[in-house]
């Protein structure tokens, strides 16, 4: 799998490309700033982004899906809990940052165990995390796992915002990622990568 990590926006979002070597298809995990340097990295890859997948509906992961969007014809990918977020800037946050994020709205509907087919090589599940909003999903492809806002690398994911539930963010990261392989690595929606090994023994949360 084709992999590259952008920081983007004024929270530092992580945004991702990843792609197929063998066709040179790809997609774009939370282009959530910063549309044109996300299509420059990709061109620079030799990718043609085929799926934006938004790992949920917040303004700093959704803010660059409309210029993507516009020019690869990209479909737009989320769970189905948090499309309503996509089109509204007051429930996915953006007028907070000064700003009023629009996405188009989703093409597909994701849901719990759903696959995403990247080309021939890349396939990612759908694993549905719900706590930092009621659609926020992470991404399991084959030695990894995109947490979105779910699990970062020694924290976890705000819950007080409208809709979040701390709870259920346990309940998800203890249930769903931490039943996953100890070597899983870890691409967090922000700061640095990590293991699944590694936060279930030392993330202060769990501990």
């Amino acid at each position: 799998m084709f992999l590259k990590t952008l920081v983007v926006g004024p929270l530092g979002a992580n945004c991702y490309l990843i792609g197929c070597p063998e066709t040179g298809e790809g997609a774009v995990i939370d282009p959530g700033a910063e549309g044109e340097r996300i299509l420059a990295a990709a061109r620079e890859a030799g990718l043609n982004i085929k799926q934006i997948i938004n790992t949920h509906g917040h303004g700093d992961h959704i803010g660059a899906n409309g210029a993507i969007k516009a020019a690869t014809g990209a479909a737009i990918l989320i769970h189905r809990a948090d499309a309503h977020y996509l089109t509204d800037p007051g429930r996915n946050l953006s007028v907070l940052l000064g700003s009023r994020e629009a996405s188009p709205p989703a093409d597909r509907l994701l849901e719990e165990d759903d696959t995403i087919a990247i080309g021939k090589t890349v396939t990612l599940r759908v694993i549905h995390t719900p706590g930092h909003t009621p659609g926020g999903i992470c991404l399991h492809g084959e030695g990894l796992v995109f947490t979105g806002d779910t699990l970062f690398a020694g924290s976890i994911g705000r819950t007080d915002f409208p809709g979040g539930s701390y709870s259920q963010l346990i309940s998800s990261i203890k249930e769903k990622l931490f039943t996953l392989d100890d070597a899983l690595e870890v691409y967090p929606g922000h700061g640095p990568a990590s293991t699944i090994g590694a936060e279930r023994v030392d993330n202060p949360f769990f501990t």
